[in-house]
């Protein structure tokens, strides 16, 4: 069988392990003279000695790769024991933490629509331009704990919850298009090996370790993924500067019933933005909650973050025509393809009055959508379905968590629950069921349904699903693990695929298993041989055999869309300028500079020696922060205006030497005076067409000098 295909084997993964590795005998009780009964959570041996799967009553597992469905592209089926016991116990391991995106931060804000598209979607907030309705978005990081930092390689969550007059939808996706697994019955072995090791409790919110790269060997379905995760797209400047993206293909429905596939993007009106992986670790250190701040303050100072709703919008006759399968949560739809429309804005306006009541007790679900909106027969969507909905219990305590303010719609809702743990309405009437006749006082007896306008789903057949069988398969396109790895790295901008590049050794060497670097560059030399040509000599190992594909790649057209040094704004609107002075700078020259600055959008950020205030030419000045405690990794440029003798007390200094080094490491402007030239020659900063006299900066702006980047570090 190829290595790709996913099977039990999954590449003998079980032999690399010494007989029942992973499997403890533990005690259950005490006998006769207080001797331990031993239970075996696995019962059984294979000829090799490995233990055999079962679930948590002892049932052997034949699959654990695939959930059940009719169908290789049908729905999943509730009757799956497997993938619903697995799911569960997931679901409940921590409490009351979130298992994934614990680390979050939220705000208010408003949807307007700009286009209606009636004629896609019966879904009320499409039906005019210019309808408006509240909405909740929270940030996240996935990894890591609610204590770790904002700036770790890490995916970021993007989840919307949009109070319509319909109902709540909740549009919880990603600031990545794609997803690591294919179908749901993965998520928890995927998170559990993202996690910190089980034996030792690390390394916290970072994928750099032996447990995360087995598995990814191992799943080269997450091969697309990864390289979305190694770029710098993982590492973003802002969440407002992310994307955000709805992940799978759902169903738009309109009036006569009619479906089409849709996929949902936010694009931020500030543009994409990210870091480099030495800033990213440096502001780690410098403010650890570097992403939650920017945004809180954004908001504060009414500089409101906006993003374009955009839809890629098709039928399945255009689907069924191309080299991957829609409902594969591991591909993407090129942009060059299917148009993204926009057509509609988001605005955040308002930061959460309490942090806990809002931001944590927020709960998203996948299966909130409202009559105009429906599922596909995606398999790791149809999972989500179930998950996000059981978790909640764990981490609310209680089934009356859409009572919470956060998680209430804004429209009327009515039904015949009662009662449950921390039930805080106070439902009257006699009957809690329907139908009943009970009516009170000249009134029915409760709500009733409504068939002509609730939810009612799509119900054309899908032509490409291969009648109702019960299988645990994965259709044949899903074998293609490597087209759009590839698509995305050939995409990419030569420095974005030096970052690529430097991820992957970064992340590999610290692997200590080598088998399992061997594995991944094995795969690597399936999207392309240049870039595990890059990693294997980073990692100083010689390229291995390249891995059996399943299904041979096939050549995408590269697509622009996928990059953000092509897609970046040399906009100075959201970005922030350290402003460096000391004992004599000039103020009407900083003030001149800060004009310049907000005038732009941008916002100036004011660093010196000390904070109490510094006599200056024309005055006192205070400064915003501390030179040691403001360095500018903080900032996406920097500047100076400083009196010789100051900036050659300056240049003893190694926070201020520390401060152009890295500005000009991490390929940002500098704008100086004069007299800072003795602080640059002593960090090693060489003119180039981003190091400027101060009078330069407006023209030249917050834009990064990516030809600079060889010249300071040493790129895979």
């Amino acid at each position: 069988m190829p290595n790709d295909a996913a099977s039990p084997s999954l590449d003998n993964a079980l032999g690399h392990h010494a007989p029942g590795a992973g499997q403890r005998e533990f005690g259950t009780g005490f006998g006769k003279g207080g001797e331990t009964h031993q239970q075996v959570p696995a019962k059984g041996k294979h000829g090799d000695g490995t233990a055999h799967l079962t679930d948590n009553f002892g049932h052997r597992i034949a699959d654990n790769q695939n959930s059940l469905r009719a169908g290789a592209r049908g729905p999943t089926l509730l009757e799956d024991f497997v993938l619903r016991e697995k799911i569960f116990h997931f679901d409940h391991e921590r409490i009351p933490e979130r298992i994934v995106h614990a680390r979050g931060t939220g705000a208010h804000g408003v949807f307007e629509c700009m286009k209606a598209i009636p004629e896609l979607t019966t879904a009320s907030i499409f039906q005019k331009a210019g309808a408006t309705c509240p909405v909740f978005v929270r940030f996240s990081t996935v990894a890591g704990g609610a204590g770790s930092v904002d700036t770790p390689r890490d995916v970021r969550g993007f989840a919307v919850k949009l109070y319509t007059e319909s109902g709540n939808w909740d549009l919880v996706g990603n600031n990545i298009p794609v997803f690591f697994i294919q179908d749901a019955i993965k998520f928890p072995d995927l998170v559990h090996s993202v996690k910190m090791e089980a034996d030792r409790g690390y390394p916290q919110a970072a994928s750099a370790h032996d447990t995360f790269w087995d598995f990814i060997g191992l799943m080269p379905e997450s091969l697309h993924m990864i390289m979305w995760a190694m770029s710098d797209r993982a590492i973003p400047r802002s969440y407002r500067m992310i994307e955000g993206f709805g992940v799978h293909s759902f169903r738009f429905v309109n009036a006569k019933g009619e479906g089409r596939f849709v996929k949902f993007h936010w694009k931020p009106v500030l543009g994409l933005e990210s870091t480099t992986w030495d800033e990213a670790v440096k502001i780690a250190g410098a403010d650890p909650d570097f992403h939650r701040r920017d945004l809180f303050e954004a908001i504060a100072a009414g500089d409101f973050p906006q993003w374009e709703l955009g839809i890629q919008v098709f039928d399945e006759a255009w689907a069924a025509k191309q080299p991957y399968d829609v409902l594969d949560a591991t591909k993407l739809v090129p942009e060059e393809e299917i148009p993204v429309q926009v057509v509609g804005r988001m605005t955040l306006n308002r930061n959460v009055d309490n942090f806990f009541a809002e931001t944590e007790q927020v709960a998203f679900l996948p299966s909130n959508v409202v009559p105009g909106i429906d599922f596909t027969n995606d398999p790791l969507l149809q999972g989500r379905l179930f998950s996000y909905l059981d978790t909640q219990k764990s981490r609310l305590g209680t089934t009356n968590f859409h009572q919470i303010p956060v998680n209430a719609p804004k429209c009327p809702f009515h039904n015949f629950q009662r009662d449950g743990m921390m039930q805080t309405l106070v439902p009257t009437g006699r009957a809690n069921y329907e139908p009943n006749s009970l009516a009170q006082a000249g009134e029915p007896g409760g709500p009733r349904e409504c068939p002509a306008t609730g939810f009612t789903s799509f119900r054309a057949n899908d032509e490409r699903n291969d009648g109702g069988e019960k299988l645990r398969v994965r259709a044949e396109l899903f074998a293609d693990h490597y087209s759009q790895a590839r698509l995305f790295y050939r995409s990419q901008t030569a420095s974005e695929q030096a970052h690529i590049a430097s991820a992957l050794v970064f992340e590999l060497s610290k692997v200590q298993i080598e088998h399992i670097r061997k594995r991944v560059l094995s795969r690597l030399r399936n999207i392309d041989e240049d870039l595990a040509a890059r990693v294997a000599k980073g990692l100083a190992m010689d390229l291995p055999e390249a891995a059996e594909a399943a299904r041979e790649p096939v050549e995408m057209r590269p697509s622009a869309a996928l990059s953000i040094q092509k897609n970046a704004k040399h906009t100075m609107k959201g970005r922030k300028v350290g402003i460096l002075f000391a004992e004599g700078s000039d103020l009407a020259a900083i003030e001149k500079l800060k004009a310049e600055i907000t005038e732009a959008g941008g916002t100036p950020f004011l660093v010196a020696p000390k904070v109490g205030g510094l006599a200056v030419k024309g005055g006192m000045l205070k400064a915003d922060g501390q030179l040691a405690g403001s360095p500018s990794v903080l900032f996406d440029a920097v500047a100076s205006i400083l009196m010789p003798d100051q900036a050659a007390k300056l240049a003893k200094d190694g926070a201020a030497i520390q401060w152009f080094m890295d500005a000009y490491a991490h390929c940002k402007t500098i704008a100086h005076c004069r007299g800072t030239q003795v602080i640059l020659d002593k960090a090693h900063v060489e003119r180039d067409d981003g190091v400027v006299p101060i009078e330069s900066f407006a023209r030249v702006g917050t834009k990064r000098h990516w030809d600079r980047e060889p010249k300071v570090r040493d790129l895979a």
